[in-house]
């Protein structure tokens, strides 16, 4: 809990009472939590108790309290900010949302429909289950947990096409042997004990000591793991050094019946002994090493990414419901659990023991102490089988046929002829004006009406008439009123206009610019064109704009980089429409000052979700801060790689910095260099896709490109384009692809990148 990942008992009587109160106390142990950046509040157990809080913060830090009892924790609550359990989930922000049970969140959330419509990934739907079960990465009792999903560690090549790489997420991990299975089935009928009620296994499959084991070569799991063990590390067999042999121990070992962790899906270096300290020997003379890898994986990298193909294979679709019910849903205890040999020891279940009844100190220490060494089984989330996914074809059958869109879906000339030099598609289906917004290299901007692809396809008889997926500004196509969209105020006469000096917020309603000679960026309403707010913080000119993702009339962050060498970190305010809480402030403060840079700043992205900003600066290098400020790393690109111009980062953990002359790199968060090479273009413009495997660009060539992200092969060329590429955004739902160009125009391509998934690819 909190920073230490520890799960400390901490009295916080006064919690209840004043919140001032709480920040005088808790400043001295971890520092201080802004209410405002609290954007949600779980309840949470501790050792099968529903005692704790787990409150998470807007740069995606969370800290988790546990309490004497359930009623404070109520009164806690109700001192809190009322954001429930957040936006994600498709919840209402209330008080009582923060209290529900795990079956309510489950059952009043959207996301089972969002999963089965294919809105969201397998990951994401998993990290969804976990979260409301009451699992969380502060508490190593109750670490997230994931399957197994391959079988095959020992051949040259893995074929995801074979069913029989994969395991039957039908039967917990200890049933997938069938003479494994009769021994936990003979244990479990045969069981005649009457204090302990019978069970196929004595082990979990999640306890704190296997968290560790899977993360021991990363801190501060490392410490963790040399306190658990007495300050030695284990022998080696009993050590994770080799994913094939953990695999073989869980089908037949009769004490391991492990399942995975969500690191498996993304983190490669959990399997990488790290240089910056030694992990020391082992009792018996070796030497904790790389993990070994199955041949079919040459690096961690790879290995994680085919692990994550397979997580989101048809074959683990098809039948990931199965594996819901066993972990959280109808077969996790009672008859149905008995019949599916998934009967675990009584202490790791919900309302197993009330420890607030045993009145013996020593006893319940005993009983606590077992809680923590068996493991404990998530809330159940359903008493009935949980609904299948729908099938691919079902959801798009698109993506299986001919493509039945032509490449290039309109254009919209705009009268200026000034090039577009910022594109910004906000084209959420929940917006109140959901639109394509453009400015021009002489501040020119419009608010062009969205309508989707939906007329575009339509062939039916009653809908007859042609409705092009984006309408232009009317102020701007009748020119009667375009002095509302005209940013006239004086820009500092070196600044040369690019993408990056624009931002839109993502309910459309302002633009944020960059680049006066005052060292100040500025607020623009999209409605009437006035500045509604100047925000001073640089020493020099601002010379680009980034901001994080964000919910739709939310609160995002907005970072400011200048030729002062340094970034700063500002908070946008939905409720307000402002930088900071109140817009009549005179003056507004940073949430951080990034420093470390050496000369200006050209380019920089934030991403909320990782709590991670990379900028890059005109002589480079690329900068990695955390979002409180801190410097993490430096990317250490080629030496052909010197000026940073474009950054794109993703919530999957993907960094891909453009180069001038026509260089590119990508990058893990963590530094490492995944790949880098040369094209033929000035590029203007790039956009990664929303889960990080694909990358769009284009520059002056005037030709939209299509890469694979993880080995950099091109895909795909549209096209070409009469005039140069200055900018592009990509549709709320991916489909359509906007370039602003340097002929003063827009043109919208048809996108598909399902076209170039594997499992589409070999089998449809």
């Amino acid at each position: 809990m909190c920073d230490d990942y520890s799960c400390p008992d901490i009295s916080f009587h006064t919690i209840a009472i004043c919140s001032e109160l709480i920040l005088a106390y808790t400043e001295g142990l971890h520092g201080k939590w802004l209410f405002t950046e609290i954007r949600a509040v779980f309840s949470r157990r501790y050792l099968l108790q529903n005692t704790a809080l787990e409150i998470f913060m807007a740069n995606r830090t969370a800290v988790m309290f546990n309490f004497p009892d359930a009623t404070i924790v109520k009164k806690v609550v109700n001192s809190l900010p009322r954001v429930g359990v957040g936006t994600n989930f498709g919840l209402p922000q209330t008080r009582r949302i923060s209290l529900a049970t795990p079956k309510q969140l489950f059952k009043a959330s959207n996301m089972t429909q969002r999963w089965q419509r294919r809105e969201i990934s397998n990951f994401e739907y998993l990290i969804f289950l976990n979260s409301i079960s009451g699992r969380s990465f502060n508490d190593l009792n109750q670490y997230p947990v994931f399957p197994w999903v391959i079988t095959n560690y020992d051949s040259e090549e893995l074929d995801l096409t074979l069913p029989s790489n994969f395991r039957d997420l039908s039967k917990p991990i200890g049933a997938l042997n069938p003479k494994r299975a009769a021994f936990f089935s003979d244990r479990y009928e045969s069981w005649e004990d009457e204090q302990v009620p019978k069970f196929h296994y004595g082990t979990h499959y999640s306890t704190s000591s296997f968290t560790l084991m899977w993360l021991i070569r990363m801190e501060p799991f490392t410490t963790f793991f040399l306190n658990f063990q007495g300050g030695k590390f284990d022998h080696a067999d009993r050590t994770f050094s080799s994913v094939s042999r953990a695999w073989r121990n869980c089908q037949r070992d009769t004490s391991d019946v492990k399942e995975l962790i969500p690191e498996f899906f993304y983190l490669p270096e959990m399997f990488v002994n790290a240089n910056s300290y030694n992990l020391g020997v082992m009792e018996d003379g070796s030497v904790v090493s790389d993990v070994e890898l199955p041949p079919w994986a040459k690096t961690p990298e790879e290995f994680v990414r085919i692990n994550r193909l397979a997580l989101e294979s048809e074959f683990v679709s098809c039948q990931l419901h199965q594996w819901i019910d066993l972990i959280f849903g109808y077969k996790q205890q009672g008859p149905e659990a008995a019949r599916a040999l998934n009967v675990f020891y009584y202490l790791t279940y919900e309302g197993a023991v009330n420890l607030s009844s045993i009145t013996d100190p020593m006893l319940r220490e005993a009983v606590e102490s077992q809680i923590r060494s068996f493991g404990q089984t998530p809330c159940q989330l359903l008493i009935e089988p949980h609904p299948p996914r729908s099938s691919a074809m079902q959801v798009t059958p698109l993506m299986f046929t001919e493509q039945m869109q032509q490449d290039v879906i309109m254009v919209l000339k705009f009268p200026s002829n000034s090039p577009v030099t910022h594109v910004a598609a906000n084209t959420q289906a929940g917006l109140s004006s959901p639109a394509i917004i453009t400015v021009t290299a002489s501040r020119l901007f419009a608010v062009n009406k969205w309508h989707g692809l939906a007329g575009h396809q339509s062939s039916t008889t009653q809908d007859q008439h042609y409705q092009l997926p984006v309408e232009i500004d009317p102020l701007i196509a009748t020119s009667v009123g375009s002095h509302r969209r005209q940013i006239s105020d004086l820009l500092d006469q070196s600044i040369q206009i690019s993408s990056q000096c624009f931002i839109i917020t993502a309910d459309n309603r302002f633009i944020v610019l960059c680049g006066f000679w005052d060292k100040s960026f500025r607020i623009y309403s999209t409605d009437t064109g006035k500045l509604t707010q100047i925000v001073f913080g640089h020493w020099d000119v601002v010379t680009c704009l980034a901001r994080s993702e964000s919910y739709i009339g939310g609160d995002c962050y907005v970072l400011s980089g200048s030729r002062d060498a340094t970034l700063l970190l500002w908070y946008w305010n939905g409720k307000t429409s402002s930088i900071g809480e109140n817009s009549a402030t005179e003056f507004t403060m940073p949430r951080a000052i990034l420093t470390g840079h050496d000369c200006e700043v050209t380019c920089a992205s934030v991403c909320a979700e990782l709590g991670l900003v990379i900028s890059g600066c005109k002589e480079g290098p690329c900068l990695v801060h955390s979002m409180n400020g801190d410097l993490l790393r430096t990317l250490e690109a080629p030496e052909s790689c010197v000026r940073p111009r474009l950054v794109q980062s993703s919530s999957e953990g993907h960094c891909v910095v453009y180069y001038d002359k026509g260089h590119f790199c990508v990058f893990s968060v963590n530094g490492k260099l995944q790949g880098n090479m040369q094209v033929d273009d000035s590029i203007k413009a790039m956009q990664l896709s929303r889960d990080g495997q694909y990358l769009l660009m284009g520059g002056d060539g005037g030709v939209v490109s299509v890469w694979q992200l993880h080995n950099l092969q091109q895909l795909f060329t549209y096209p070409a384009c009469d005039a140069g590429i200055r900018s592009m955004a990509l549709s709320h739902d991916q489909r359509c692809i906007i370039t602003g160009m340097a002929s003063g125009s827009i043109v919208l391509f048809y996108n598909d990148f399902n076209r170039w998934h594997h499992e589409y690819q070999t089998r449809y």
